[in-house]
């Protein structure tokens, strides 16, 4: 049938029927173009005005520019941290901007078309309204259109959720982005560009992408929110009440006011999470590891479910025939003629078929009458000759009601973890829409497996260590999934489920089973969202076109660039080389971002905690700010930033507990408090005891240098040889801007009275430290719980976290 109607194409289709250059060249003019414009992305301009002008850059602008009316130049050392922050935050814009604008769900670069009574190929881009263009099997349609000419079975399942191919004839409508599964047609483009549906789906899913953040990045983000809020407001009360309260110099008032409004500011984290993000997705493209987005990194970090596909990700993607069975009273020359005649006539239009083909196909074979292509609702092919054909596919849908019977026959080649399709003949001629209703005589079976790869045990052992759970979502009978997973060394491999006949509740099936078989491409969305609802963070491999709709309902999308070209460009994380054994370096790379932001942020807020309870409190006690902008400068870059930097550096992948905003607080709360007290009772030593601002500021300065000291020596425990390097490092910068460079920080030499009061105040504040970490620790770890364990927390198991984190 589809010959014929393809002679009949040839035979009636004239190639004048195509555009004329002068035509080409007029619609070019009026702008119908296959070429979408993508309005969302900002011209490089854009980006460095966004970057550039932004809240806080204009606060630190205004306060730059009154320290330089009051000539302290010294204390503008903020300016170089900012400056570098603003310039890595354009760089990283503009190479995201290109990342995104390669994301394109078209992906064939060039397609046959009609011009001047020629055949001539061109870019897709370069396609104009009205063209006829001539496509094949395996090509995607390049833009909307109808069928002039032939036939063709077309899958929309990136466009529509449908995964069934659908049948095009003469009149049909085609979509573009969709592909052609088999036959040959010639097409009309009516919309193209921005008119065509896949230019309108391709800029929703970039413009959905651009505002997804990651837990780390939008805490961070609400932590600058907060501080954007409150120091506007905090930065006038302490300039009126030091210039007109305390009556204090307008030199004095300002550089006063502006250190107290520096110190609040995390000035340095956004940096550190943007360089930080940057250097992993770097290692990882080394690993051959392409990332879509920098969210991916941090989700995977956090995955607690795996969903993999058995095929391309458990086993090897080429299928290869083992051997072919014969059925009870069949002869095995009886089998190898009528395979001959069978894989003779098919095309190759899948691995099934391409792994007969190899293994069966001669030039001795009877022509067929007709050709039915496999589809994925009868899940069978046939050749169709003369009163009889036959038939190759799942033994469920070939041998329906005499499933039973049949099955000792194979079933213990099932359990082996073969892949058994039934080859049998038909006492009809098949047609395409006419279902099977007669009973067939079975010939053989043909067992087909795929090769477990070689790395996929160590890889799931990996996940298993790592408290993440693997769920196997296959199309094939799951049986045989089962039995493949169990030699992949897959944890409950053994619990698996027919969703073919399955009729219940998703949320209560990802509970009990492991592996799911007989899966279609929406069952596998309805997993993926099931999994969430019960609390889980999925994270879903996918290699074809079917996997698309569970892959965008996932927590973090993986594919193998071996796959179909639209699965790749819908994912979130691209394995180059589609070796499943990296992801174990994905999910590291990840965990060391987010534990070392996790850490560094920890440092930071302690100043910002510091300087908003100290402002506070210099407001409550009507007393000036004891610390210069520069002062401030000092502690940020050597408790703070250099060794956040450092820290950033290093391995580290511990899984990830608890919330990320919570982890940081119990960590940066104790410091900011510690430091709050201590300078809190220099201010009071300094009414009764007159020490002098000088005096009091160098102190309040060495006891803050202190309790920075103590907060990186906690959150860099247990030490290692990497971590107290960082410590020393950090030590010794201190030491050498005190000796060398006292002036510019303003800080003097105290008297003996401060000296006296810093050494104690040391010994309070490990004290104090210690006491208000043990506490923290504790609450922190009651938190993981409560994330962990959810509703079903009991007392018992909260009093004991807090336990064991506070002797942690």
């Amino acid at each position: 049938m589809f010959k014929e109607n393809k002679m009949a194409a040839k035979q009636h289709i004239d190639l004048d029927i195509g555009l004329t250059t002068p035509e080409v060249s007029k619609r070019i003019k009026q702008g119908l173009v296959n070429e979408a414009t993508d309005n969302q992305f900002k011209s490089n301009w854009q980006i460095i005005a966004e970057n550039t002008f932004t809240y806080f850059n204009l606060i630190f602008a205004i306060l730059a520019g009154l320290l330089i009316v009051v000539g302290s130049y010294r204390d503008l050392s903020f300016l170089p941290v900012i400056i570098a922050n603003t310039i890595i935050g354009i760089v990283q814009e503009i190479r995201a901007k290109h990342v995104l604008s390669k994301l394109t769900v078209m992906n064939e670069a060039e397609v046959l078309v009609i011009r001047d009574g020629k055949k001539i190929r061109q870019p897709i881009e370069k396609l104009v309204q009205d063209d006829v263009v001539i496509l094949k099997t395996g090509d995607q349609i390049p833009a909307d259109g109808r069928v002039l000419a032939g036939e063709a079975r077309v899958n929309e399942a990136l466009l529509t959720g449908e995964a069934d191919e659908i049948k095009k004839t003469i009149g049909s409508e085609l979509m573009s982005g969709s592909f052609l599964v088999s036959g040959e047609i010639y097409m009309q483009l009516e919309k193209v560009g921005n008119e065509s549906y896949i230019a309108k789906l391709t800029l929703e899913a970039k413009a959905m992408k651009s505002v997804e953040q990651s837990e780390m990045v939008r805490s961070i983000n609400k932590i600058i929110k907060w501080v954007g809020i409150i120091i506007i407001p905090l930065g006038i009360a302490l300039f009126s009440q030091s210039y007109f309260l305390n009556h204090a110099g307008l030199a004095d008032s300002i550089t006063s006011m502006e250190a107290a409004i520096i110190g609040m500011i995390p000035e340095g984290l956004y940096l550190l999470t943007t360089i930080a993000l940057a250097m992993a997705a770097t290692r990882l493209a080394r690993r051959q590891v392409m990332l879509h987005n920098m969210k991916s990194v941090e989700t995977l970090a956090r995955v607690n479910v795996l969903c993999v596909d058995k095929t391309g990700t458990i086993t090897e993607p080429v299928m290869t025939v083992q051997k072919a069975i014969t059925s009870n009273n069949v002869t095995t020359s009886d089998l190898n003629k009528y395979l001959a005649d069978f894989s003779g006539n098919m095309p190759v239009d899948n691995e099934t078929m391409k792994a007969v083909s190899e293994k069966f196909k001669t030039r001795l074979f009877q022509k067929a009458k007709l050709i039915v292509p496999f589809t994925s609702v009868n899940k069978y092919s046939a050749a169709v000759f003369e009163e009889y054909s036959l038939v190759l596919g799942a033994p469920e849908m070939v041998l329906r009601a005499d499933f039973e019977k049949y099955l000792p026959e194979f079933q213990s080649y099932v359990e082996s973890g073969y892949r058994v399709v039934v080859f049998a003949k038909y006492p009809k001629e098949v047609s395409e829409n006419t279902p099977l209703t007669e009973s067939v005589y079975v010939l053989g079976y043909i067992l087909i497996n795929n090769p477990i790869r070689k790395e996929a045990p160590a890889t799931f052992k990996y996940f298993a260590k790592q408290g993440v759970d693997i769920k196997v979502i296959s199309g094939d009978n799951p049986v045989t999934v089962s039995r493949v997973a169990r030699e992949a060394g897959i944890r409950n491999s053994e619990k698996y489920i027919d969703l073919s006949k399955f009729n219940g509740e998703y949320k209560d099936a990802v509970k009990e089973y492991t592996v799911f078989g007989r899966v279609k491409p929406d069952q596998k969305k309805k997993l993926i969202l099931a999994l969430k609802e019960v609390g889980k963070t999925v994270a879903m491999t996918g290699d074809g076109v079917n996997d698309i709709l569970a892959m965008k309902e996932a927590d973090c999308s993986i594919a193998m660039a071996s796959g179909n070209s639209a699965a790749v460009q819908a994912s979130q994380v691209v394995l180059l080389d589609s070796n499943f054994a990296k992801m174990p370096d994905v999910v590291n790379e990840g965990r060391r971002v987010v534990n070392n932001i996790e850490r560094s942020a920890s440092l930071f807020l302690v100043k910002n905690i510091f300087s908003f309870l100290m402002s506070i409190i210099s407001l409550m006690l009507t007393v000036n700010y004891p610390l210069r902008p520069s002062q401030i400068t000092l502690i940020s870059a050597f408790t703070i930033g250099l060794p956040s930097f450092l820290l950033a550096l290093e391995s580290n992948h511990n899984i990830i507990r608890g919330n990320f905003i919570a982890n940081v607080l119990s960590k940066s709360i104790p410091g900011g408090l510690t430091d709050m007290l201590a300078v809190w009772v220099l201010i009071a030593a300094n009414m009764a005891l007159d020490l002098g601002h000088k005096d009091l500021s160098t102190t309040a300065t060495m006891v803050l240098v202190a309790v920075g000291m103590m907060v990186l020596y906690h959150i860099s425990e247990p030490l290692n040889q990497f971590r107290l390097g960082v410590m020393v490092i950090a030590f010794f910068t201190i030491v050498v801007s005190i000796v060398f460079f006292h002036h510019f920080f303003a800080l003097t030499m105290i008297l003996g009275r401060s000296i006296f009061l810093l050494v104690v105040l040391f010994f309070a504040e490990v004290s104090i430290f210690r006491w208000l970490s043990a506490i923290a620790d504790g609450m922190a770890e009651v938190g993981a719980t409560l994330v962990q364990n959810g509703r079903e927390t009991t007392f018992a198991q909260v009093k004991a976290a807090y336990k064991r984190g506070k002797n942690n």
